[in-house]
């Protein structure tokens, strides 16, 4: 018959000091004694006792000398008890993380192919910190809770910063396998007239084109449906001084939106500093966004051309002929006009909404 001893370990360090205490005592020696046999201060013999200081080699030998008990038995408690509380330390961290860890859209990342599935969690946090490129919690703070001063929240909708970062940091990878061009600011001027022309294209044809004018000025484009809790339309990021990153989510499903935050997000790379990572939620609250806003407004539709098709009449009537007309000689999309109409109150949101084209996944990738 066959007996197997089940090894239990325990969820708590014993240090070395505890076998010293019991072998002075089995022998008869107080501390002071062995302080003194040892050359050492009491005060020492007792912190050592207690877990307080370390037995170093030398004080191993020492206690070879001493006691009749080889160095290397006080030297291997001296380590298995640094290892046992480097043990507990991890676990505890690692219990912190795992809780950390349900703030995270973990299925949709894995979903995706960002994530590898494992049932156990805390090789579960170990790929989360691959995905993200971060060694550790404390660094992941670093890297995306600090800077990220533009993680504004929705005043109407509750936003999880962790998946908004899960979000952007899928544009990131996926804008490393993108090949551009430095950036060039003169050159982006006219490449945003080029991708002006694109409004009127359908998403098949218009989005290689969008991508590669944006990489011949320094630019990786990026579209990504958003994750869940993150409300996020789009995001400017600058990769390097000569790489740019801006990334569409599917948030909104209609023409006018798309291309109103895509030249939002070219004026971010024009006009304002390469430090900072605008992100673009429902609610724009801050100068640069309004000013982002009003470029976008501009270049899509200029101002004189929208006074004279407007007429500051307030309840004018909008035929589909009228907008279809404008838009043509505009050389834009329709959608776009109607969606500046709704946005002004010069048209009710449920008027020809016909005329704006329909953003799939499917259709656009």
């Amino acid at each position: 018959m066959t007996t197997t001893e089940a090894s239990i370990k325990p969820d708590y360090a014993i240090p070395p000091g505890v076998t010293l205490q019991e072998t002075i005592e089995f022998l008869g020696m107080s501390q002071s004694e062995l302080a003194y046999r040892m050359d050492r201060p009491v005060k020492t013999i007792n912190e050592i006792i207690k877990g307080k200081t370390a037995i170093t080699p030398e004080t191993a030998l020492e206690l070879e000398q001493v006691l009749g008990i080889p160095a290397k038995i006080w030297n291997n408690l001296e380590t298995n008890y640094k290892s046992a509380l480097a043990e507990q330390k991890q676990l505890a961290e690692q219990s912190q993380e795992i809780i950390w860890l349900t703030s995270f859209p973990v299925k949709e990342l894995i979903k995706r192919g960002y994530v590898k599935e494992t049932r156990d969690k805390s090789l579960l946090v170990k790929e989360l910190f691959r995905f993200f490129g971060v060694a550790n919690k404390n660094a992941w703070d670093n890297v995306w809770v600090s800077p990220q001063a533009s993680f504004r929240k929705s005043a109407a909708h509750k936003i999880s910063p962790e998946s908004v970062a899960s979000w952007i940091r899928i544009g990131e990878l996926q804008a490393k396998n993108i090949q551009s061009q430095p950036y060039d600011k003169d050159k982006l001027k006219s490449v945003l007239v080029e991708a002006r022309k694109l409004t009127t294209l359908a998403p098949q044809e218009f989005m290689p084109k969008l991508r590669s004018l944006c990489a011949s000025v320094g630019i990786a484009f990026v579209f990504e449906p958003e994750l869940p809790k993150t409300r996020v339309c789009g995001v400017t990021k600058w990769l390097s001084p000569e790489k740019a990153l801006i990334q569409l989510s599917d948030r909104y499903k209609s023409d006018d939106h798309f291309w109103f935050t895509f030249f939002h997000e070219a004026a971010h790379i024009l006009l304002h500093s390469k430090k900072e990572t605008f992100i673009e939620y429902q609610d724009n609250d801050s100068d640069k966004e309004e000013e982002a806003d009003q470029f976008s407004a501009r270049f899509l539709i200029p101002d004189k051309d929208w006074s004279n098709f407007t007429e500051g009449k307030l309840r004018k009537i909008y035929s589909k002929a009228s907008i279809c007309a404008f838009s043509k000689q505009l050389g834009i999309s329709p959608g776009i006009v109607v969606g500046r109409l709704q946005h002004e109150g010069l048209m009710p949101r449920n008027y020809c909404n016909e005329l704006k084209l329909r953003l799939t996944w499917d259709s656009i990738t």
